[in-house]
């Protein structure tokens, strides 16, 4: 089965050599940052977390937001989604894929990893993150590897492969809720100290993961003989307004508690994100925009989505889902960790400025997750076209 992978188009190939250049360019800046070290990054003493831990935040969302098809199917008997779960499951695999490579660069030495093995630590959130991430991973690979090899054999689902796709729900949970507890957990920056981090965090995901999904399911579409159905499409649209309504009214929360509140050191960070802040006669607001159009295009999406003749077209479907891509991405990928750095706790301001390898090299693991997702999306577009058959 998996030998489909071997065969394809042009156009095929050319997207992997393409994704293959953007892997050499990312590997070669990261040789360069293993000798000289992470000071080749825009990260500081002041932003020790930058574009690495950013994608790594947003990316465990997108894996996470798999579940939203598997609940539906498996709890529920929503059989709509039994062709498409299979897609949801490698997109989880890439996801977390990619954010395991973002911890890896954001270590500096990679070998200091083998200390997580080495000296376990129960007590620290790091330690669970590292089983939550990793096990979410197996759990994937393994349901949705053998779901799609019943279905090329044409032979039923195992129950002991069901069993562990049970499992990937509270799993699923468990990964950002584990991730919400690493910002939550430190009292010393105000911006993260807050009840609501990981139902934050899950309501962006359960609006990322679908959305991007729904995306994907439509260049499945359009490149192969397989259709999801538009039953399933509409469906998975319903569930990404639902949960994107749901993580802006959490913003909207977090909001209200900080100025409402008027305590100066949950405003701080607020500010700079979406009003910037003045300091010595300089404004300081380069993630103003971005903060401000990923609030935008956020009520874009979920306007789109909310009226039934817009979502039913596939061009406002795209749009709007490729807008709630973006407000997720900006919100978590960029203003929730910078955003929680800046000011420091002495309040000054010290910017964060990605330079030319940090970024090269964060390209190079989001083409290497594009790179897994292609070759498993070639493989279960070809098991479904042979069911077609």
């Amino acid at each position: 089965m998996i030998e489909k992978a071997l065969h394809g188009s042009s156009k095929y190939w050319a997207w992997l050599a393409f994704l293959g250049v953007l892997i050499a360019l990312g590997g070669a800046c990261y040789l360069y940052q293993l000798k000289h070290g992470l000071g080749i990054t825009g990260m500081s003493r002041d932003v020790s977390w930058g574009v690495y831990i950013a994608q790594f935040t947003y990316l465990v969302g997108v894996a996470a937001g798999a579940v939203m098809l598997v609940i539906p199917e498996l709890l529920h008997r929503y059989h709509t989604y039994e062709k498409v779960v299979v897609f949801g499951e490698f997109l989880a695999i890439a996801a977390v894929t990619m954010c395991l490579l973002f911890i890896v660069v954001d270590i500096g030495q990679p070998a200091r990893l083998f200390n997580v093995l080495l000296h376990p630590t129960p007590n620290s959130i790091l330690f669970w993150d590292m089983i939550v991430l990793n096990g979410y991973l197996l759990i994937n690979i393994i349901v949705g590897y053998n779901t799609l090899l019943s279905n090329y054999k044409r032979v039923p689902v195992p129950k002991w492969v069901k069993f562990f796709a049970y499992v990937s729900i509270p799993w699923a949970f468990s990964i950002h809720t584990v991730t919400a507890f690493l910002y939550c957990g430190l009292p010393g920056r105000h911006s993260w100290l807050t009840a609501i981090m990981a139902p934050r965090f899950l309501a962006s995901a359960f609006a990322a993961g679908p959305a991007l999904l729904i995306i994907l399911l439509l260049i499945v579409r359009k490149v192969s003989k397989f259709d999801p159905g538009d039953r399933a499409l509409q469906s998975i649209a319903k569930t990404v307004c639902y949960a994107m309504i749901a993580n802006l009214f959490f913003v909207a929360l977090e909001l209200f508690t900080a100025f409402y509140s008027n305590i100066p050191g949950h405003m701080h960070g607020l500010k700079y994100l979406f009003w910037g802040l003045k300091e010595h006669g300089h404004l300081y607001d380069q993630l103003v925009p971005w903060m401000r159009s990923a609030m935008l295009l956020g009520l874009v999406g979920i306007g789109i989505l909310l009226i039934p003749p817009l979502r039913r077209q596939t061009k406002f479907l795209v749009i709007a889902c490729a807008a709630i891509v973006y407000s997720t991405w900006a919100d978590k990928g960029v203003g929730l960790v910078i955003g929680g750095f800046v000011p420091n706790p002495f309040e000054e301001v010290m910017e964060y400025h990605p330079t030319f390898p940090e970024i090269s090299i964060a390209i190079g693991i989001w083409a290497v997750g594009a790179f897994i997702l292609t070759v498993l999306y070639k493989v279960a577009i070809a098991v479904r076209e042979q069911e077609l058959s």
